[in-house]
Formats: structure tokens, C-alpha cells, sequence
């Protein structure tokens, strides 16, 4: 961004917004530091929403589809709220000839969300990770952090189950 050309509002009053801001300001409102606002928007807020993905657009002129891009690349962000839970299920090639597509359908089926939503009672968020690192225990999800190996839809469902 130029001195020349005028930064947008912030959003609204929050106070977040500023931190947000600082971290642009911190990079100049260069381009290249799209990621790194991106992870300060979400560190703040918790997920990415349309008013940030364009409030980040236009302070570090970029194309609102190149913010957007990058936030739907990396599965690290966010587009929505999550849970109080997270279960991610590895797609990866391991897990998905051992069952990962089964511990989806079980998880979809149970309670109706699909990778990348969350529960309507804002209790569990699943996603999809091209790999998880945890090949050998194949088909694995990671939950809340806790990588669980070997998992038949049946196992997973009765941990999640198990969740406050």
C-alpha cells in the first residue's frame, strides 16, 4: 500500500481490530504479510469471516480472491466458528485405503456435519487434513490434539461420545 492511498476503517470498535491493524502496520501493509494477518485475524477472532477476509484485502491491496485463496488453502484458518471440540480425520492416502471415508460417514452420519462444519450446538468442529503424520496407525484422527490410531467409525464416534 502507497502513502498515498488511504487505508480503510477499521471494521468496528472492537478492539481487536487494532491489534490486527498493528500487524500490517508492523509489515509495512506489504503484500507478503497476508499470512501472518491472516493468523492475527484469527488469533484474535477465531476464524476468518467474510468482513475480514475484505477489511484484510483492502489494506494490504490485494485482490479480494487472492486473500480468500489463501485462507481456503491452508487448513489452519478457519471460515467459521469452531467448536468446543476439534476432530480432524486424515484423508492421506494411508488412511483413506484403510477406512478414513468410513470415520467420515460415521461422523456425518451421527451428527450431521461434514468436514469443514461444525455442530449446530457449536460443540464439535471436523475437518479433513491431507495427512497427519501418523501413517502407520492408519485410519488416525487427531482429537482436540490427541492423535487417536486404528480408529474404526465405531471407536471414533464412541470418543467423541465421551466429550463434555
Amino acid at each position: 500500500m502507497t502513502l498515498q492511498q488511504a487505508k480503510p476503517p477499521l471494521p468496528s470498535a472492537d478492539k481487536r481490530w487494532k491489534l490486527v491493524n498493528a500487524t500490517m502496520r508492523r509489515n509495512g501493509y506489504a503484500g507478503h504479510a497476508l499470512i501472518e494477518t491472516l493468523h492475527s485475524v484469527q488469533d484474535a477472532f477465531g476464524f476468518l469471516d467474510e468482513i475480514s477476509l475484505r477489511f484484510v484485502a483492502a489494506s494490504l491491496d490485494l485482490p479480494l480472491s487472492k486473500v480468500f485463496g489463501v485462507a481456503t488453502f491452508y487448513h489452519i484458518f478457519m471460515l467459521k466458528p469452531k467448536g468446543r471440540h476439534t476432530c480432524v480425520v486424515c484423508t492421506g492416502t494411508a488412511c483413506y485405503i484403510k477406512g478414513a471415508g468410513e470415520l467420515l460417514d460415521g461422523i456425518q452420519a451421527r451428527y450431521e456435519v461434514a468436514p469443514g462444519e461444525t455442530t449446530q450446538d457449536d460443540r464439535l468442529s471436523v475437518l479433513s487434513a491431507r495427512c497427519v503424520g501418523a501413517c502407520g496407525l492408519a485410519p488416525a484422527a487427531v482429537l482436540d490434539g490427541d492423535v487417536l490410531g486404528k480408529q474404526t467409525s465405531d471407536t471414533l464416534i464412541a470418543k467423541l461420545e465421551e466429550l463434555d
